[in-house]
């Protein structure tokens, strides 16, 4: 099995870690990754902002890149929702192209979600130390159905979860909406800090950069400096987190 890694902007520009670690996830489970080195913007900033010009232009140079793997993965619900869900809507009028890009839709899978339901994984060996809540990002949750995997997940690494209220709740990035409607977006974060906070867990976990890099923004300017903001495959694919998850060692930000 070949599995080509896209592995999004976002976590290229500003958190390369989630990529290495979405990388050895995969490895460890036995498959071929390619990450092919050419890849770019999945085109979700256009499509979300209706350049559907620019959005084709991109899926096009997706499309070319990354068709010829078995599957398509991708630690982001937001970027693997624009693959799979709104790639093929790009292309009504060609129906060669969107025949090629439907196929390639459908191999393609949030990385929790391809984790669980393609290589069926019971049991993860990392041993990331410590308590943990989850926040469920709007696209992987709604658009994917991306909800029970990361839970499974760290659940078979002996994970400790204190669910938070309201975690399925939008923190208020929605990509271009937090620039739209900034007093809004900050209203909705600070919620989410403050439902962070009552489970009294030392670190919060997700599947999108953007929530993180929102919610770790909110946390530091409201003054909390020590609860960890990580993606889901930084705690999975953690190989010695003791103490760090307690507010000791270094602290990895966005």
């Amino acid at each position: 099995m070949r599995v080509g890694l896209l592995v999004t902007c976002l976590v290229d520009l500003f958190r390369p870690s989630i990529g290495f670690s979405a990388l050895a996830l995969l490895e460890r489970a036995g498959v071929e990754v390619v990450v092919p080195a050419r890849q770019t913007c999945c085109g979700q900033p256009a499509y979300n902002s209706g350049d559907r010009q620019a959005a084709r232009a991109l899926a096009l140079k997706t499309l070319t890149e990354f068709e010829h793997f078995d599957y398509v993965v991708i630690p982001s619900g937001s970027c693997a929702g624009m693959v799979g869900k709104h790639y093929p809507q790009l292309f009504d009028d060609d129906s060669d192209t969107r025949q090629r890009i439907t196929a390639l839709a459908a191999r393609t899978f949030e990385l929790t979600d391809f984790l669980i339901n393609v290589l069926h994984l019971t049991h993860l060996p990392g041993r990331w130390q410590g308590r943990l809540t989850y926040h469920d990002s709007c696209a992987g949750l709604r658009e994917l159905g991306v909800k029970n995997q990361p839970r499974a997940l760290l659940a078979s690494a002996d994970i400790e979860l204190i669910e938070m209220t309201g975690a399925e709740v939008c923190c208020g990035f929605g990509g271009t909406f937090s620039v739209k409607f900034g007093d809004i977006a900050t209203r909705m974060a600070d919620n989410k800090c403050l439902q962070i906070a009552a489970t009294g867990a030392p670190c919060v976990a997700l599947g999108d950069l953007g929530c993180m890099l929102h919610i770790e923004g909110r946390l530091r300017r409201r003054g909390d400096m020590t609860t960890q903001v990580l993606h889901i495959a930084e705690v999975l694919a953690a190989q010695d987190r003791a103490g760090v998850a307690s507010g000791e060692g270094d602290k990895q930000s966005g």
